[in-house]
Order: structure tokens, then C-alpha cells, then sequence
């Protein structure tokens, strides 16, 4: 691979439940770095079994950044997570270590390493509340109708029951008179970013995967998910990250009785299936990344093979 005077950043991405967390301990370990969580529900404070967030074992002493930093009720966009990423990569680079991005929010690394620029258009509180209230009342179709209509190219990318991001996106389509599409902007990449992703490509393999997030949410029920969801939904109500995080929401629908707890527990494997999928759909987008067999490869194997494509720089 040809060298640059970039700044040399990992990235590790793919679908939920496909390892990226051993793999990126793993390497972290072998370079002496540090880990940046790119994971949208890891962020929040006491959201921990449904987010598979990792524990001080599977950390294995080294040190995750951008996980446990925001409070369940409060805002945190993507233009945040990407100050926040870039500061903690300055800081790894002044110290002379590469960075691991790891996670399977694929907005945060479009953001953070590849070449699309944030619209910089401040919240418009009173607009967010119109639109939320057209969602209660009309539902989400709603919303994602009025997306169609502004922004059809955003809109086909955009998974049509993500109100965070359609509100969002509806909201800087109305300040700046344009599409939001439009105005992602592509720039110059900042960093030599060297991709590496898991969790792909053919049936077999999409059907191991689907086996696996299945096997995870039973284990997350085994490690207490139930009373995890019931004492943050009778702390903090129906607030909009609950009720927009796999493994809280269903629940929520339990207590609420309008599901059997059976019915529940089959939710949340079908919408990580659902979810998991769609996160492949992302990250095959991006031609540079390295796919790693996680059904022919063990962890081991997936380190070496990621340390073979980093040589060049590690010479």
C-alpha cells in the first residue's frame, strides 16, 4: 500500500454481534493504542447489557474512548461524536500511537474518516418539536414521506423507521434551503485510513451471522436485559433513546402489555437481524475496506491478517 504523510487511523467496522470489539482488544493490544468507540448506543450512561457494551474483562486493560459520556435524556449528534473522536486522535498521535476506531454506527466513521463534511446547522428546537408531534400523530411514515419529498436521495439510504435521523435530516433541509444530501459536502480525506471490516458477504455466511446475534440476545437475557430495560424505562419514562435502542424499546411494548414477553424476545432478534443487515448494506459501500471471514478465521487469524496489510507502516 502506498505510504502518505497522512495520519495513519484503524478502522474496524461491520455488523453487530461479528467480533468487532475482540478483534479491535486484540490488535490494540498488539500496537500498544488506545480504542474510539464509534457506537451510537455505547455512548449513553447505564445502557450496557443492550448495547453489548464491552466489560473490564473483555477490555483487557485497554483504554475505550467515547462510551459512557452522555446521560440517557440528553442530545448527542454525529457533529459531536466527530469533535470529540478528533480530539482523542490528536492526543494518540502526539504520542506517537495509530488510532482503533471500532463500531458499527456507520454515519460516525462517514463523518470521522471518510471524505463527507457535517452541514454545521445548530438544533431548531421549535421545528424538532413540530416534527415529533407529526410522528405521534401520523407516525413515522409521516415523517419519512416528508424526507421523500425533500430529499429523495438521502431518503433511499435512510431506513424509513429512524426518526432520530429523519427529523434530523428534515431539519437541515429546511434551514439551509437544500437538500441534505446536497450538502454533504465530499472533501479530501484527512487521515490514511486502513479499513477492515467483519461480518460479510453470501447467504452462508449472512446466515451464520443471523445465528450469532440470535445467540447474543439470548445472552443478554440470561444477563438480566429485562430488569436492565424495566429500571430505565420506569427511571427515565419513554424518552427517545430508549425507545430507539434494540432490546429497550421491545421491552418497553412488553411492559406496556401490548406484546407477550415471547413475542418480545423474538422482536429484538428480529430487528438486530434487520439492523445487522442493514449495517452490511453501509459498510459494502465502501471499497476500501478489508473483509475478514469471521466464519473461516478465528480471532488470531483475523490479527495477523490485519497486521500483514499494516506492515508498510509499522516497519
Amino acid at each position: 500500500m502506498k505510504k502518505t504523510n497522512k495520519k495513519t487511523v484503524i478502522a474496524i467496522v461491520g455488523p453487530t454481534a461479528s467480533g468487532k470489539t475482540s478483534l479491535a482488544v486484540e490488535l490494540a493490544k498488539k500496537l500498544n493504542t488506545e480504542i474510539i468507540s464509534a457506537d451510537s448506543r455505547q455512548i449513553y450512561k447505564e445502557f450496557d447489557i443492550a448495547t453489548a457494551k464491552p466489560s473490564k474483562e473483555e477490555m483487557q486493560g485497554i483504554k475505550h474512548h467515547l462510551m459512557d459520556i452522555v446521560e440517557p435524556a440528553e442530545e448527542f449528534s454525529v457533529a459531536d461524536f466527530a469533535h470529540r473522536a478528533k480530539n482523542i486522535m490528536e492526543n494518540l498521535f502526539a504520542t506517537g500511537k495509530i488510532p482503533v476506531v471500532a463500531g458499527g454506527t456507520g454515519l460516525y466513521f462517514r463523518i470521522l474518516l471518510e471524505n463527507y463534511d457535517m452541514p454545521k446547522v445548530p438544533p431548531n428546537r421549535e421545528l424538532r418539536e413540530e416534527l415529533h408531534n407529526i410522528e405521534k400523530e401520523q407516525g413515522v411514515d409521516a415523517l419519512y414521506k416528508m424526507l421523500c419529498e425533500h430529499d429523495p436521495v438521502l431518503a433511499q439510504n435512510m431506513h424509513p423507521n429512524n426518526s432520530v435521523k429523519i427529523v434530523r435530516a428534515l431539519e437541515v433541509c429546511q434551514t439551509l434551503g437544500m437538500p441534505m444530501s446536497q450538502a454533504q459536502k465530499k472533501k479530501e480525506p484527512e487521515y490514511d485510513v486502513r479499513w477492515f471490516g467483519l461480518g460479510h458477504l453470501n447467504g452462508e455466511e449472512r446466515q451464520f451471522l443471523y445465528d450469532r446475534t440470535d445467540n447474543r440476545v439470548d445472552l443478554m437475557i440470561r444477563q438480566g436485559l429485562e430488569n436492565e430495560a424495566k429500571k430505565l424505562y420506569e427511571k427515565y419514562g419513554k424518552i427517545q433513546s430508549l425507545e430507539k435502542t434494540i432490546g429497550y424499546q421491545e421491552f418497553i411494548d412488553y411492559f406496556e402489555n401490548h406484546i407477550t414477553y415471547d413475542e418480545c424476545v423474538e422482536k429484538i432478534k428480529q430487528n438486530t437481524r434487520r439492523y445487522a443487515k442493514r449495517q452490511l448494506t453501509w459498510f459494502r459501500k465502501n471499497q476500501d475496506i478489508i473483509w475478514l471471514d469471521i466464519q473461516k478465521y478465528d480471532k488470531n487469524a483475523c490479527v495477523d491478517t490485519c497486521l500483514t496489510y499494516l506492515k508498510d507502516i509499522l516497519q
